[in-house]
């Protein structure tokens, strides 16, 4: 696939560096260009700056903060008819609580902002280290949940994430995003509020 990844702070660098390690072809921009093409650069993947930056992508990564996901977007150029991946929680300032929630979510705010692209939730309850790294908690292989309602949008996803050496778990339509983006503050409670670090990763098993 051709992707587009937005983002060049801490989990667009994990997952450029993730990314970077497939066979897909991987483009990086952002609002600061010299970062985000030193980032590409890190990585070997190209650059593009806005707003021409989704122009042939099949996917683009939304992996800024959730305040300036939609204007990331907006900047990026024409995202119509493309799955966009929202990686965002919308965190409060000392990012112990959400600052929306329950009745809607970020992946809902922006397949309202872009209706004609297909927003599939995913990667938002992985930590930055354990994508860089490749490091997988415990020696099992993570989870990563996505949730969407464009059924070939989830598909496309659900390939990444196997292509990264990660499992997809289908966590069903995109108004699931609500309950998976208050399971990142509880993995971020235990990382930083518990101090059990960044090497964790939330898991859906089976008792039986």
């Amino acid at each position: 696939m051709n992707i587009t990844l937005i983002g060049s702070g801490h989990m667009g660098s994990g997952l450029a560096k993730r990314i970077s390690r497939t066979a897909h072809a991987l483009v990086i921009t952002g609002r600061n260009d010299a970062k985000a093409k030193a980032l590409a650069d890190s990585v070997g993947a190209a650059f593009k700056a806005t707003p021409a930056a989704s122009e042939g992508a099949d996917l683009v990564i939304v992996a800024t903060p959730y305040a300036d996901a939609v204007s990331a977007l907006g900047s990026a150029g024409n995202v119509k008819g493309k799955v966009i991946v929202d990686i965002t929680n919308p965190l409060s300032a000392d990012y112990m609580s959400l600052s929306i929630g329950y009745t809607t979510s970020a992946a809902e705010q922006i397949q309202r902002a872009f209706p004609e692209a297909k927003v599939v939730k995913a990667f938002n309850t992985v930590f930055a280290q354990v994508l860089s790294e490749g490091a997988e908690p415990g020696g099992t292989r993570v989870q990563v949940f996505y949730a969407g309602d464009d059924a070939g949008a989830k598909e496309a996803v659900k390939v990444l994430i196997q292509s990264m050496g990660l499992v997809p778990v289908d966590a069903g339509a995109l108004i699931n995003a609500r309950y998976l983006e208050p399971l990142a503050g509880l993995n971020i409670y235990f990382g930083y509020g518990a101090g059990r670090g960044t090497a964790i990763a939330p898991a859906w098993i089976g008792i039986a």
